[in-house]
């Protein structure tokens, strides 16, 4: 593995050592010899064999380093790579997989120096950068400090889990961004609204309602981004039943196609309004990739509603599922059905009494959806998705008393 790793990472440098100028200190038999070298020297000596062939391969790059600092831009990539080949080369003896995962990442990125250059320096803006670099702090500094544990009113509050939706509120409008920069806002914003359904619709309609907010040019694509997101819970709550109890997904088969066929035709209905975006405003500017401020203001408001699910399971907990599925429903569309499906699975529960709790769960959801998306602040964007999502609600209601007069 130490040889396959070090032929890899080493045929990359030697074609780009045959492409500069003068010549380099490291080729493929260069970093062949590097990662065999680490191989043996924890083999034979242990850790304290490998710290001196790698403190010597230091040196050595470094001294390669001096040698070429006569160059324009000699830059330090081959010497860092080489000491990494010792260490890579000492990983396979241990962890010859994960070596092999590593060798194949470093071989990649030293071959992609040519459009990483360009796409960091030409393509990415400067607001950009900034937003990569705070979401990047949101994700790896300020979430691992936060409690795991229910905190405040009815242990209703946990700081980690409201701080990961506001992450997810900002990868998904970044996400909404780079598919507008790439794909044009007729086919960005809908296909970012539909792959983010999937993680969560309500942060979805939320990232879509701050984007139409900050940029009304991109109506369109974000009402059709929101509306998609809706097809993808109807899709995943289909999933989770049928993973979970078949036979609440026969008792739900008739409302789930009800509301998926809604959700899609409407969404279907915008997406080809933003497929009609004039030229001009395809190639608009996409604005900021996101917004710290609505994010927030996103997270204040998921506290307040799951205080409140919380006082109603404690108020209401005693009379019944439908209650409890309710107030689950006004932060998850899927838990309401996930607890019913358990409990059918368990036995505790006929199939088509869990109808109803779904139902109400999904209801409750959709007023959450409804909150966010007004918390943009754009009249046309609400205007344009609220009935959509009251029609999708709707039609998951008329489906289960469709499939109650059939019998079914």
């Amino acid at each position: 593995m130490a040889l396959g790793v070090g032929l890899l990472i080493g045929a990359e440098r030697e074609r780009r050592k045959q492409e500069r100028p003068s010549p380099s200190a490291a080729g493929i038999r260069t970093f062949t010899v590097a990662t065999l070298a680490g191989a043996v020297a924890l083999l034979v000596g242990g850790v304290v064999l490998l710290a001196v062939v790698a403190a010597a391969t230091a040196a050595f790059a470094a001294l390669a380093y001096w040698r070429a600092q006569g160059e324009d831009d000699p830059g330090v990539t081959t010497e860092i790579a080489l000491v990494l080949a010792v260490l890579v080369g000492a990983l396979a003896v241990p962890q010859p997989m994960i070596a092999a995962g590593v060798g194949v990442v470093v071989a990649i990125l030293l071959a992609a120096r040519t459009p990483l250059h360009h796409f960091v320096g030409s393509v990415l803006t400067g607001d950009e950068v900034r937003s990569g670099l705070l979401l990047a702090g949101a994700t790896l500094v300020v979430l691992p400090l936060l409690p795991d544990e229910g905190m405040g009113p009815y242990q209703a509050l946990n700081p980690r889990s409201i701080w990961l939706v506001v992450i997810l509120l900002l990868a998904i409008s970044a996400a909404g961004h780079v598919a507008i920069r790439m794909l044009g806002v007729r086919f960005g914003l809908p296909l970012a609204g539909l792959a983010g359904g999937f993680v969560s619709s309500t942060a979805t309609i939320g990232a879509m309602s701050a984007r139409a907010g900050k940029a009304p040019g991109l109506l369109a694509g974000a009402v059709a981004g929101a509306v998609l997101s809706t097809v993808a819970t109807i899709v995943q709550l289909a999933v989770l039943l049928a993973a979970l109890s078949p036979p609440t997904l026969r008792a739900m088969a008739a409302p789930l196609a009800c509301a998926g066929l809604a959700a899609g035709a409407y969404g279907a209905l915008f997406t080809l309004k933003a497929f009609r975006q004039p030229p001009d405003e395809e190639h608009a500017d996409p604005g900021q990739a996101f917004s710290l401020t609505s994010a927030l203001t996103f997270a204040g408001m998921l506290a307040v509603i799951l205080v409140v699910s919380a006082a109603l399971s404690d108020r209401f907990g005693g009379a019944g599922a439908a209650v409890g599925a309710a107030a689950a429903g006004l932060v998850d569309a899927h838990a309401a059905a996930i607890s019913m499906a358990s409990l059918v699975a368990s036995g505790h529960l006929d199939p088509r009494a869990s109808v109803l709790p779904i139902l109400l769960g999904l209801t409750s959801n959709t007023l959450t959806k409804v909150v966010f998306a007004m918390s943009g602040g754009q009249r046309a964007f609400v205007w344009r998705v609220v009935p959509g999502l009251l029609l999708v609600a709707a039609a998951a209601w008329l489906g289960s008393l469709g499939q109650a007069a059939l019998g079914w």
